[in-house]
């Protein structure tokens, strides 16, 4: 069918990481006070406009953008939405090859191209006004925070600075404005978010300001929970430490992507740091934050990595103990550092094979830091329910990637409450808890 013209209908559909996520809502918010109905990422036919943002980080994430696109230049030819419009890292990266192949896409922008997607959709302009503020996607606890956008890292294996530039940190102004927002519209939990949360104000302040943000951003009422991803290990700063060991709001959790710890591979990765450093960063940061839970992702099969330095990262796996922890295989892509300078010596296959051992490992540890939950007192975040549980998290588990709670049903309890529980039960990624009176 055909959509209806005076429905001004647009489907928001965000592929990729939460800073993705963040660009579509703030884009949103522009469409609403315009007057648009909006939905995130929505289903069926009658929309006014399908945009899409897109990832362009690793194959397979390529591979889920380009495959919503198909479906949806699929629906715009049968008619049953209108324009079809794609955005985002994918399309930053490959905007000419995309615009030749999906003849269905009426237009095909990179990112940060809000002006033009706005005269694509309404070429007078009517309504629209900038900035508009930002409309949430998530559940109305919690919200993320951008700091900063790109990445000044020379890491072998990552393209994000040639899609996305070099760091450009926010003010801190802008932030706790954003924030103050974010809590009257009743977000409780804050996840701070950025390609290298650990320079965070260099390049506005000459120095990292990651914990004089922070100070400021605990002191704004309805915030209970701030939450730290992605931050990088070399020069990561001590006061950020001492500011979360100190009982502030700043949840005992860190989201710090190590990669590796051979010094063969992290030196073909150009990472800035040995695996000795490694190791030292993580015992201070367990010494300073007793009780944290640190979260980090592995690469497996980064070219040149020999056996003998997988058999050390399984044994540093082994050894760390992390509380969350994903993998991923190589990925060998155009326009890296590796891809014009090293041979993608490792077969796909054994790729997976030693991301599977590395995620089987984690499974174990994973059950074995769960049960020792048993009897404990914790504190939840009730996300949504079913019709047995609410399911929640700890302040050691972020959104959408890590651990949760099923707590079972009792009156008084409600989705975006905090609510006191003693786990009753545990599994490898999940605990089960009774509320307490």
């Amino acid at each position: 069918m055909s959509p209806v013209n005076n429905s001004r209908r647009v489907n928001m559909i965000t592929m990729g990481c939460s800073k993705n996520l963040v660009d579509s809502e703030f884009l949103m918010a522009q469409f609403s006070a315009a007057g648009w109905e909006v939905d995130f990422d929505g289903s069926g036919a009658g929309y006014d406009a399908v945009i899409i943002n897109t990832c362009g980080f690793i194959h397979d994430a390529r591979q889920e953008s380009v495959d919503m696109i198909l479906q949806y230049a699929q629906a715009r030819k049968n008619g049953e939405i209108g324009k079809l419009c794609v955005i985002g890292c994918l399309s930053e990266r490959y905007k000419d090859e995309l615009a030749e192949e999906i003849l269905e896409a009426d237009i095909v922008l990179g990112v940060n191209s809000p002006e033009a997607l706005i005269r694509e959709l309404e070429p007078a302009g009517t309504g629209f006004c900038s900035p508009a503020g930002r409309l949430l996607s998530t559940p109305k606890h919690y919200a993320y925070l951008k700091i900063s956008e790109g990445c000044d890292r020379k890491c072998s294996f990552c393209i994000i600075p040639s899609i996305r530039g070099g760091h450009v940190s926010r003010t801190t102004e802008s932030l706790v404005d954003e924030t103050y927002m974010l809590s009257e519209k009743g977000v409780k939990e804050l996840v701070l978010i950025a390609q290298d949360l650990t320079s965070y104000g260099t390049d506005l302040y000459g120095k990292p300001r990651l914990g004089d943000l922070l100070l400021q951003l605990q002191e704004i009422n309805g915030i209970e929970w701030i939450r730290l991803h992605y931050a990088y290990p070399a020069g990561f700063p001590d006061d950020v430490l001492e500011i979360m060991a100190s009982g502030s709001k700043i949840c005992r959790y860190l989201d710090i992507p190590l990669q590796h710890i051979s010094d063969n591979v992290l030196k073909r990765m150009r990472r800035g740091i040995s695996g000795k450093k490694t190791l030292e960063l993580i015992k201070k940061i367990r010494h300073k934050v007793p009780g944290i839970a640190l979260r980090t992702t592995m690469l497996t099969g980064h070219p040149g990595e020999t056996e003998r330095d997988f058999e050390d990262l399984k044994n540093f796996v082994r050894g760390a103990r992390f509380d969350r922890l994903g993998v991923f295989p190589y990925s060998h892509e155009e326009g890296t550092w590796a891809y014009h300078n090293l041979e993608d010596n490792i077969p796909l296959d054994e790729k997976e094979r030693r991301a599977e051992e590395i995620m089987q490992i984690q499974q174990e540890i994973s059950a074995e830091i769960n049960s020792s939950y048993i009897g404990r007192h914790i504190k939840v975040l009730i996300d949504n329910e079913d019709e047995e549980y609410f399911q929640g998290r700890t302040e050691h588990d972020s959104p959408e990637v890590d651990n949760g709670v099923l707590v079972y049903k009792t009156g008084g309890i409600a989705v975006g409450n905090f609510v006191h529980a003693e786990v009753t039960g545990a599994y490898e990624f999940d605990l089960y808890a009774q509320p307490l009176p």
